[in-house]
């Protein structure tokens, strides 16, 4: 019998990184940098955000809310007066768990790339898809909390190895749950050993000027490159 192997996700792979080089061409014609955010729902991405974006002095900072349906995550960081722009994936994308490159591109007309150093892209809450998919992002940034397990990283191994910088939040929380953070980082170091990382709690404000520093940092490779 004639078999034939379709090899359909290398393909639809291959077609995305060609469109986010297309993105990360756009992007860099205007010099914004570009985070892709990630985690699972509800490890606290848009709290993180609510944190450092009015601490971001002298970076115009842009955010793509990416989301299934709904708009409440976008509304709660436009009150903070950044340029957002909602990206829901239900309408014509079939209600996808994650934003590839052509959704980001679809998007790209509504984004004031002249008027920002900074975009933040807020992907839809996933530990799988999310970090098979790039969007022609310049880093990727990894929430995890808490309350998810220390097994995460060995459960999930590429959303921590496709990242720059993992955010465990929620630490206000460790006197309350059986949690080992010990444990945790030595998961996270045996999937991507070194990576960088900053224990946070977007509810007492422990780590966040760190992670207001490191999201300067990235906005401030703007000018050396200009």
């Amino acid at each position: 019998m004639h078999r034939t192997k379709v090899k359909v996700v290398e393909e639809a792979l291959d077609a995305n990184n060609t469109i986010a080089q297309a993105n990360r061409a756009d992007f860099d014609r205007f010099s914004v940098r570009v985070v892709n955010f990630m985690s699972a729902p509800g490890a606290g991405k848009t709290t993180l955000l609510e944190r450092v974006l009015p601490q971001l002095d002298g970076v115009r900072v842009g955010v793509l809310e990416g989301d299934v349906q709904g708009s409440m995550d976008a509304d709660r960081l436009a009150s903070l007066h950044v340029p957002v722009t909602q990206l829901n994936t239900d309408a014509g994308f079939g209600g996808e768990c994650h934003l590839d490159a052509n959704m980001v591109r679809s998007a790209l007309p509504e984004l004031p790339l002249d008027e920002i150093d900074l975009l933040v892209i807020e992907n839809v809450g996933n530990l799988v898809c999310p970090a098979e998919f790039k969007v022609g992002e310049d880093t990727r940034v990894m929430a995890c909390s808490v309350t998810e397990g220390e097994d995460k990283p060995l459960k999930y191994p590429l959303m921590f190895r496709t990242c720059e910088l993992v955010l465990i939040n929620k630490i206000d929380l460790l006197p309350h749950l059986d949690f080992d953070v010990d444990k945790l980082l030595y998961n996270l170091d045996a999937v991507h050993p070194g990576v960088e990382r900053l224990l946070v709690s977007a509810r007492t404000g422990e780590g966040i000027d760190e992670w207001r520093e490191w999201l300067a940092g990235v906005a401030g490779r703007v000018e050396a490159r200009a």
